[in-house]
């Protein structure tokens, strides 16, 4: 399963909310997708303690597409 979170519109913190509320739903092998206007840096240390990987990549309009699972 894949969940995706259109945060471009948010601004901090409730990008980063919805993220840890989502996380815990976020079952091996799903992947969840943030989709931000700047890069999460914060979010990075977050991710890395709770134990998932990341992907980051930046489109050509400027959207910063974040993609998580476990490790």
């Amino acid at each position: 399963m894949s969940v995706t979170i259109d945060a471009r519109g948010l601004l901090p913190p409730e990008p980063m909310e919805r993220v840890l509320e989502a996380l815990p739903a976020l079952a091996r092998g799903d992947t969840l997708t943030l989709l931000l206007p700047r890069e999460p840096f914060p979010l990075y240390a977050v991710l890395t303690r709770e134990g998932f990987v990341w992907q980051t990549r930046l489109e050509p309009d400027g959207t910063y597409v974040i993609t998580m699972r476990h490790a």
